[in-house]
């Protein structure tokens, strides 16, 4: 019995030294974390990387802004603003970027000043497209109209995140 478990430990050693491939834990080579958007309209989430794991619950919102936070082959692990976080399969998101106003109802401004005429009233958890993020303000356009949010306000960009279509 002693030979039988020394020899399983004997073979077992190496496995606990394999390296594994960075390729398959960061396939996409892209940042992580990293803000996408949800794909279709009904997205379901997994407990695990793969298909054998359970669905923990179904998106059915396109265009949600998700985080990208883990990959594992053609998986990617997102969490969303209200913290759930859960597996989708890599189709199922866009890296088209969208945004989530949070708090409460904000204005969206004819220019990144506060003071500039407000274009559009958007209710909590309206959903945006993000056209383009200054140090404090994005355009995004709601409903066909484009207009300038504060950061603090939306949630689906980094804080310091800056760029133009």
């Amino acid at each position: 019995m002693k030979r039988a478990l020394a020899m399983l430990i004997l073979l077992a050693a190496p496995l606990a030294h394999a390296e594994v491939d960075s390729s398959i834990l960061n396939p996409s080579n892209l940042p992580i974390p990293r803000y996408v958007s949800l794909k279709s309209a009904e997205v379901n989430v997994r407990v695990g990387p793969g298909k054998r794991y359970p669905t923990q619950y179904v998106y059915k919102r396109l265009g949600l802004p998700v985080q990208v936070v883990e990959e594992f082959a053609h998986w990617r692990k997102i969490a969303d603003y209200e913290g759930a976080s859960g597996w989708v399969h890599k189709g199922m998101i866009d890296g088209k970027r969208t945004a989530i106003i949070v708090g409460k109802s904000q204005n969206l401004y004819a220019k990144p000043d506060a003071t500039s005429a407000p274009v559009i009233r958007a209710a909590k958890s309206v959903v945006g497209e993000v056209k383009r993020c200054e140090p404090d303000w994005c355009e995004m356009e709601i409903s066909g109209r484009e207009g300038w949010i504060r950061k603090a306000d939306i949630w689906g960009v980094k804080r310091e995140e800056v760029f133009d279509e």
